[in-house]
């Protein structure tokens, strides 16, 4: 009996020896043509009797170095539904993730069911026989999922299954998603299989609309309106408009921009992207940072009036014209000054077309948010509706603001100094930075009292600080306008004095004259 299945596997081994020999033979000695013939016709021979249908999904098709949306979908949804009855999985610590993500390893089949309809899952990856030495992270690497199905249910899968493959991977990642907070750098990086200027870390900023010091009313205007960008898709394809809308926040620093800004960012779960236009070159560069941001995004440049000289561009550009003109040409000053702010070479007209040019219509569902403390320092045409369509000023702290911050930092919903501290308000300017600090307990013997008796004390010395400057601002006043009073009758004094003088000269002309004329010179006239 032993010696009868020695026999069976000398004869399977000399089999499988033979069968790889001629497959060697054909691969070497055949031509391509015939081989793809062969390969062609033989399939078909197969395809009579194998009763299963496969499809298979690259991880690149068409551009390399953009990554399928369908296999990372698959990949989603099988590392979430397959992974259990799996036996090989791969766990990645992916960077911002709070938990290792689990996939299935590289040749590895989980199986799957559909309305009662089995199918079979394959994970492969192949690598090039040549070993050759590439710049591109993952370039020699080809992954792919291949889907193995009965072909009586061809119609199933390809019009249900693999839909809902796709929308449940999509919904599964935009639920697991992290968001995040970009910013651009003078450097290019690597990320997974993308070169980019912008660099992330996660996105954690707590503050909501529920904890923002504002206005109610404006609170609920501001969200009703995101909502209805949010939900709009339909709305600006019909009206032919890229799906974007621009916000100017302004006011004085201190006010809540900013967290006005991380607001905005988790009541919609976009993810942040922070452009510091002085890191940027020139136009074409603001354009690539534009095409690599994502959808579901806010595009923030804070302190626009201090991040480029955008707003004296014209200024300096008529001024140089009337110069020209003139036949003078620009002083060595201000020529000195152009030089100095065009170090980042982005123009007006560079940020207007990133704003809402063609370029600007490259993605989808982008909030493009502008910060300023000075807005009049701002160009008309950066700021008009249509590019910053809402503008919202956030002013210094009011009573509503107050009870807001009240809550979030002393759990306080009323107490006997609110209508003290809500008179103060009303007489006094102070920024929620500057009342959030005075009601924020210093130590563990603070209670919710002491901290706004703190708050009382500092209104009222900003009052009274208030008061004397704007008495010693009212003094200078005074003083200015009594010595432009005494500068004016100075003037007047001396105009009249001038005035009396060339009269003098005149009446002397006319007398001199005379005594010429009855034969007696002006010298003699003036000797006697």
């Amino acid at each position: 009996m032993m010696v009868g299945m020695g026999e069976m596997w000398t004869k399977v081994g000399s089999i499988m020896a033979s069968l790889m020999f001629v497959y060697a033979m054909f691969q070497q000695y055949f031509p391509y043509q015939f081989r793809s013939y062969f390969t062609k016709y033989s399939n078909k021979v197969v395809g009579l009797v194998y009763p299963y249908i496969q499809i298979t999904f690259n991880e690149y098709s068409g551009d390399r170095f953009k990554r399928s949306e369908v296999f990372t979908a698959i990949q989603t949804y099988l590392s979430a539904n397959s992974s259990e009855r799996a036996r090989r999985l791969k766990a990645h610590d992916i960077k911002d993730s709070k938990s290792l993500v689990l996939s299935l390893d590289d040749n590895e089949e989980v199986t799957d069911d559909f309305q009662g309809v089995k199918v079979w899952w394959t994970s492969y990856k192949s690598v090039p026989k040549n070993n050759t030495f590439s710049w591109y992270p993952n370039s020699d690497e080809k992954k792919y999922y291949r889907l193995a199905f009965h072909r009586r249910h061809r119609d199933l899968i390809t019009s249900s299954y693999l839909s809902h493959i796709v929308q449940e991977g999509k919904g599964i990642e935009v639920k697991n998603r992290q968001r995040k907070l970009y910013t651009n750098g003078a450097n290019e990086n690597w990320y997974g299989d993308k070169r980019t200027k912008w660099s992330h870390v996660l996105f954690e900023h707590p503050a909501t609309f529920d904890t923002l010091a504002m206005d109610p009313k404006k609170k609920k205007e501001i969200i009703n309106d995101l909502l209805k960008f949010k939900n709009g898709k339909e709305y600006y394809a019909k009206v032919g408009k890229a799906w974007k809308r621009g916000y100017l926040l302004y006011g004085p620093p201190g006010t809540g921009k900013s967290t006005m800004i991380s607001a905005m960012a988790n009541f919609l779960d976009y993810d942040v992207y922070d452009l510091e236009l002085t890191s940027v070159k020139d136009n074409t560069e603001l354009r690539k940072l534009l095409i690599d941001t994502s959808n579901k995004s806010i595009i923030v440049i804070e302190d626009i009036d201090c991040s480029l000289d955008l707003t004296g561009q014209r200024k300096k550009e008529k001024e140089k014209k009337k110069g020209d003109e003139e036949g003078k040409g620009p002083v060595p000053k201000m020529a000195e000054e152009l030089e100095d702010t065009n170090k980042s070479k982005v123009t007006l007209s560079g940020l207007l077309n990133f704003i809402d040019g063609i370029w600007s219509a490259c993605g989808g569902e982008r909030l493009i948010v502008f910060t300023t403390n000075y807005v009049d320092k701002l160009d008309p045409a950066l700021i008009r509706r249509g590019r910053m369509d809402k503008h919202i000023e956030l002013s210094y702290c009011c009573f509503e603001s107050f009870k807001v911050l009240a809550r979030n930092y002393l759990d306080v919903e009323s107490h006997r100094l609110f209508a003290e501290i809500e008179h103060l308000l009303g007489e006094t300017n102070m920024t929620p930075a500057d009342v959030a600090e005075n009601i924020m307990p210093k130590s563990d013997e603070e209670d919710a009292d002491m901290c706004l008796k703190n708050l009382v004390a500092a209104l009222e010395k900003a009052k009274e600080d208030a008061k004397k400057k704007a008495e010693e601002e009212a003094k200078l006043k005074a003083e200015e306008e009594a010595k432009l009073k005494a500068e004016e009758e100075e003037k007047l004094k001396a105009e009249k004095e001038e005035k009396v003088e060339k009269e003098s000269e005149t009446n002397s002309v006319k007398e001199n004259g005379k005594c010429t004329c009855n034969g007696t010179s002006a010298k003699e006239v003036k000797e006697n």
